[in-house]
């Protein structure tokens, strides 16, 4: 685990969207992979306690896309970072950016059940606001 790496897990923000990514994955998990095995995730994130006390509880397919998520988040060239989907710059690659659109396809909806109302109404603004944005600087 590189120093930049842990110093860009002690920020507030990192760690608020690492966690919220770690929630929906479990979402994720649990909903599409009923039968697998899942475990505590091991990650540098979690070593660091990023998760709190408890760790994510996920399969191995979705372990290795929050060990990847980790470090594309605690990297990430942009101040302030915008949504994923709302970014210029696609840092993940694309069978990852795949994987993680359909993670956050599947448990954005559900989440609301799970303690991310707001963080969802916040999204639907930022994206709208995005929108607008689009077209005022496409001219349309």
């Amino acid at each position: 685990m590189s120093d930049r790496f842990t110093e860009r897990m002690r920020d507030a923000e990192v760690i608020k969207d690492t966690r919220l990514l770690g929630d929906f994955t479990v979402i994720y998990c649990k909903g599409v992979h009923p039968d697998a095995a899942r475990t505590p995730l091991v990650s540098d994130g979690a070593a660091l306690g990023v998760y709190g006390k408890k760790p994510p509880v996920v399969c191995e397919r979705c372990a290795e896309l929050l060990v990847y998520a980790e470090k594309r988040r605690a990297f990430c060239p942009k101040d302030p970072k915008p949504f994923c989907s709302h970014c210029d710059t696609h840092c993940y690659k694309p069978d990852m950016r795949e994987y993680m659109r359909e993670v956050m396809r599947y448990a954005g909806p559900r989440s609301m059940w799970h303690g991310h109302a707001v963080d969802g109404v916040k999204h639907l603004l930022e994206g709208r606001k995005h929108k607008k944005e689009m077209r005022r600087t496409n001219g349309a």
